[in-house]
């Protein structure tokens, strides 16, 4: 059998394959499908790991104020960047939780179409109270308790 003969054989005919479910669009065959959702899980996870880091940096911040003195002047607004770190967690695991929903119903139904307006707006919001930890990080005195100055 020559090369050519070979390649017609491997793609000519598909009497030997397994018929498609003809309820699935022709682009989505069961394996796809899978691999839909579990990469819809995979961001899934993806988000809910992202809104506990936030909640606990929220956290973290919020609990930086009782390290330094309260001599010190201008230490007292640490609590509103952490609290709105802890915010935009919590928010995030609810938009999250309901994004992957969506997108498990947009999968079953084959209409999924991909969305960017989340993302930048979440990027923002992280990018604000990004801007906000470096704040008050660096406009922190460097008097801690129990520590001299240096």
């Amino acid at each position: 059998m020559t090369q050519t003969s070979q390649a017609t054989d491997i793609q000519g005919d598909r009497k030997g394959d397994a018929p498609l479910d003809p309820n699935l669009a022709p682009p989505h065959r069961p394996a796809s499908r899978t691999r839909d959702h579990l990469a819809n899980e995979r961001t899934y996870l993806a988000w809910m790991r992202t809104a506990i880091a936030l909640i606990g940096f929220g956290v973290l911040i919020a609990r930086l104020r009782y390290l330094v003195s309260p001599d010190v002047p201008g230490t007292g607004q640490g609590w509103l960047v952490g609290l709105g770190l802890s915010s935009i967690g919590l928010i995030t695991v609810l938009l999250s939780t309901w994004h992957y929903f969506a997108v498990l119903d947009a999968i079953e139904n084959n209409t999924y179409k991909p969305n960017s307006r989340w993302v930048i707006l979440f990027s923002l919001v992280v990018t604000l109270l990004g801007a906000g930890v470096l704040y008050v990080l660096f406009s922190a005195p460097a008097t801690v308790k129990g520590f001299p100055a240096m």
